[in-house]
């Protein structure tokens, strides 16, 4: 392997042009081969040559309408009280729609504008000029001229118009040949009926091939190699000899090192890793005059790799422009820091708040697979800004259509299961109608209402000198502001443990065990300040409690982290410690309700919403969930400011 100018976390302007350079040097970016296509064969593929016309089209004079031709140069001008006679077969005949005009004929009269003889001839009461209801020889396309030009994708009315225009085949580029090798021992493949803890399903190879097919590549994802060095080594050799690019999948315990050692004697490396969050190990070489990319294991930082270095290399290949995707102006809603001397991409929820547009960061990390599926647009956040400021503008990058984007409900506050299902259950009554939601915290959901970046707010706040649930958290947090609480579910709190509980956890006093390790909510959640209420009335405290300072975002992530063994404990709500099969010893009661907006709540958006919460199904499916009581959901609870 020749090291030339690689280096580690390269910025990434400077990794893609070294990239670009070497490829151009070696010919790699030379437009893909050629190969001729059967029209029927050839939607979505890029021509690779002009597509000019063997026949015209029409390739006769048409009639247009059913009627009399006739030559207009022997029409006298008629009218309807000296109408031109004329026997059909003298210089005229009749046709149908779509016949060609007899020789000599250049106009046809329609019905409307013939009365019969009775002694078989015909009277012609209206005007008639040359080529009327006629399409001409060539109106269309004419025999030699242009009909599609090179580097153009071909769509269903350009196979329509390339057959009309006479061809049955089209040269077209061939698809450039994109290998993925997934690599690491912790691989097993998909649909395995036991997957163990420490492996990991190959869903990289599913997500890489899909991506590079919907790029205008052909993918073939390969069987996992495993992290032995003289294996991948003889695996990258081999699939070069026959593919235009080889994509090396990286394992989750190795990096863009294993790559380069991979590489060594097989080619250049250029760049070992860039400088973007999320986390980019990254590494690009070129070997046997093709480009072989090692990209991270990491779904989030995998597909993020793609797009910035697989995509416009096919799109290079094909002769296509770079595909620029719309873009919309949005606020931010909250502070995000982001490390100084490194480019990040942020993946965000949108919606439409007023007249503003709101983007909500989705949860960060390169692993959070959910962030790919959920986001509807990316930020870039240039390397030395530091990140960004709540209420800041921000130009962001559509994944979704903006039709989408502004059909959504903005919820942002404390979480509950009960707001997944109506996620659901929205989407199934109105189509097109979304719930894009932030776990916040109550106190966090109330300050993004003060500050108009949502549309309601999930609130549990126990006021403990009243011991009243949301109202007076409500009045001191909106001051003056005109707002509805409305009940979604009264619910069960209490600590979730592994199965058969096998620490024997039956209380609040258990979480200051020394053998007991406790999983906590984010500071401004309900159920933190519900926690530190109880807490502080039997006398305990947050330093006496191991694992009081590890914070999670939802009840779910609560749950998680009961499940996979690194807590023994955490305060939540039944339905997350069932969803995950764990134990549940139910402690405290709560409400929960919706603090909405007055001009939210008579809003014609939030009015399905509303509606929801009388729907029988909904209430069940909430209900089924376990530890909620829905008989009052809906119910005004008040009505404020």
């Amino acid at each position: 392997m020749q090291q030339g100018r690689h280096s580690a976390n390269v910025p990434l302007e400077e990794a893609l042009h070294r990239f670009w350079q070497a490829l151009q040097e070696a010919g790699a970016l030379d437009y893909a081969p050629e190969e001729c296509l059967p029209l029927a064969q050839a939607q979505g593929r890029v021509t690779a040559r002009p597509i000019w016309a063997v026949r015209s089209a029409p390739h006769y004079n048409a009639a247009i309408v059913d009627g009399l031709a006739v030559r207009a140069a022997d029409i006298v001008v008629p009218s309807e009280t000296a109408p031109v006679r004329w026997s059909v077969g003298a210089g005229a005949a009749w046709v149908g729609a779509g016949d060609p005009l007899p020789a000599g004929m250049d106009a046809v009269v329609t019905t409307d504008h013939l009365r019969r003889l009775g002694d078989g001839g015909v009277a012609i009461v209206a005007p008639v000029v040359p080529w009327q209801h006629v399409r001409r020889l060539g109106e269309d396309i004419a025999a030699t001229e242009l009909v599609l030009p090179e580097c153009h994708r071909l769509g269903p009315v350009d196979l329509g118009a390339c057959a009309a225009a006479g061809l049955t085949e089209v040269p077209v580029r061939r698809r450039p040949r994109v290998a993925v090798i997934p690599t690491g021992n912790q691989l097993v493949p998909l649909g395995a009926a036991d997957v163990k803890p420490g492996q990991v399903v190959d869903s990289n190879s599913l997500v890489l091939s899909g991506l590079v097919r919907d790029w205008g590549g052909l993918a073939e994802a390969l069987p996992p190699v495993a992290d032995d060095l003289p294996t991948l080594r003889n695996a990258v050799v081999e699939t070069l000899a026959g593919h235009d690019l080889v994509i090396i999948e990286v394992g989750y315990h190795a990096g863009a090192d294993y790559v380069s050692a991979a590489m060594e004697g097989l080619g250049t490396l250029l760049v070992r890793g860039i400088a973007v969050q999320p986390d980019l190990p990254v590494a690009l070489a070129v070997a046997q005059g093709k480009p072989v990319v090692g990209l991270p294991g990491y779904p989030v930082s995998a597909v993020l790799s793609a797009e910035l270095v697989v995509k416009p290399w096919l799109e290079r290949k094909l002769g296509l422009a770079a595909e620029t995707r719309p873009r919309v102006k949005a606020t931010i809603i909250r502070n995000v820091a982001s490390p100084v001397g490194e480019d990040e991409f942020l993946r965000v929820k949108l919606g439409r708040v007023g007249s503003r547009m709101m983007a909500i960061p989705l949860q960060r990390g390169a692993g959070v697979t959910m962030a790919l599926v959920r986001a509807d647009g990316l930020v870039h956040i240039p390397r030395m800004s530091g990140g960004l400021e709540g209420g800041a503008p921000v130009s962001v990058e559509l994944l979704r259509s903006l039709t989408e984007v502004e059909h959504t409900i903005v919820a942002i506050g404390s979480h509950d299961p009960a707001l997944d299902l109506m996620a659901t259950h929205l989407r199934r009554r109105v189509p097109g109608l979304r719930l894009a939601s932030s776990n916040v915290g109550s106190l966090g959901g109330l300050l993004a209402l003060l500050r108009g970046r949502a549309h309601l707010a999930g609130c549990h706040l126990l006021d403990q000198a009243t011991g009243q649930y949301n109202i007076p958290d409500v009045r001191r947090g909106l001051p003056g502001m005109h707002v509805v609480v409305v009940n979604l579910v009264e619910r069960v709190q209490g600590l979730m443990a592994p199965p058969g509980n096998p620490r024997g956890i039956s209380s609040l006093a258990d979480l200051a065990r020394p053998d007991v390790v406790f999983v906590n909510r984010r500071r401004g959640s309900g159920t933190r300040l519900l926690l530190d209420y109880h807490l502080k009335a039997q006398g305990l405290k947050g330093n006496e409690i191991k694992g009081y300072g590890r914070e999670e975002l939802t009840h779910l992530a609560v749950a998680a982290a009961v499940q996979s063994g690194s807590a023994d404990t955490g305060l939540g709500v039944l339905s997350a410690a069932r969803a995950l099969g764990l134990d549940f010893v139910p402690l405290l009661n709560e409400r929960y309700d919706l603090v909405i907006p007055r001009a939210h709540y008579e809003s014609d958006l939030l009015q399905p919403l509303l509606a929801l919460l009388s729907d029988p199904e909904y209430r069940q499916a909430v209900a089924g969930q376990g530890g909620c009581d829905t008989s009052s959901m809906g119910a005004i609870m008040a009505e404020l400011g």
